[in-house]
């Protein structure tokens, strides 16, 4: 397995590992202290869960097994991936960690890293899969389709 896809597959684990511990935290505050969570922080948990643990692993699984780009491909590019990697990972951050910050602070610098980090994250998503679209592809013509 490459070292990108891996980096990929581990991010996401750590954030599902982030995402439950977040979410154990709201639920214990709600059903022991009676204090329900915000809206940032229950978009800090859906963005922790959906973007850094769903997509990251999508995205890991797809640059493993999506068939090897062709020779001729110049639209594939593992420096876009890698980019697209660093854009999810850090704007992903940022977006949680500025939502959660945000109902103790208003802070202009506060909503603009949630901000920022959501164009990180959307820009990562258009880059990864405008760098891996020639690799969705079905079999060449001329290989006979697998007999089960």
């Amino acid at each position: 397995m490459p070292p990108l896809v891996r980096r990929y597959l581990k991010t996401a684990v750590a954030y599902l590992m982030f995402g439950i511990g977040l979410g154990l935290y709201m639920l214990a505050r709600r059903e022991l202290v009676g204090v329900w969570p915000t809206p940032w922080w229950i978009s800090a948990h859906t963005h922790a869960i959906l973007v850094g643990f769903v997509m990251m692993m999508i995205l890991g699984v797809a640059l493993w097994m999506f068939p090897r780009p062709a020779k001729d491909d110049r639209q594939f590019d593992l420096r876009k991936a890698e980019a697209a990697y660093w854009l999810i990972t850090l704007g992903t951050a940022a977006r949680v960690a500025g939502e959660l910050l945000r109902p103790a602070n208003g802070a202009a610098a506060v909503r603009w890293t949630v901000v920022i980090g959501g164009a990180a994250q959307t820009a990562g998503l258009v880059i990864f899969f405008w760098t891996m679209w020639t690799r969705i592809r079905g079999r060449p013509a001329d290989t006979p389709p697998a007999v089960s």
